[in-house]
């Protein structure tokens, strides 16, 4: 499944616009992007934009490629298990330097 994306920058805030299978749009914040070495891929992380600090919300992550003019592009589903431990090293560590 590819999802199209375009993002915004709003008061320091990324937003990317995330278009399911049917069409409908709804609107994420970026938490933070990375490029991962081993698999050859950018990743993003994103949650619904609009969500306060001490609500719980669910993150969720995909690799992408990004068109050339670096506001629109393709978002993938992370597909192996490997991938996956590797999001989530990279989130902990993440979450661990923002405790800081």
């Amino acid at each position: 499944m590819e999802n199209e994306h375009n993002h915004e920058h709003h008061n320091e805030h990324e937003y990317i616009t995330i278009f399911d299978e049917e069409g409908n749009e709804t609107l994420h914040e970026i938490l933070f992007t990375f490029d991962s070495e081993d698999f050859q891929k950018s990743y993003v992380l994103v949650y619904p934009a609009g969500t306060n600090e001490e609500e719980d919300v669910e993150l969720q992550a995909f690799s992408y490629t990004e068109a050339e003019d670096g506001t629109t592009g393709a978002l993938q589903p992370i597909q192996t298990e490997e991938e996956w431990d590797m999001v989530e090293e990279v989130l902990n560590t993440f979450l661990l330097d923002e405790d800081e």
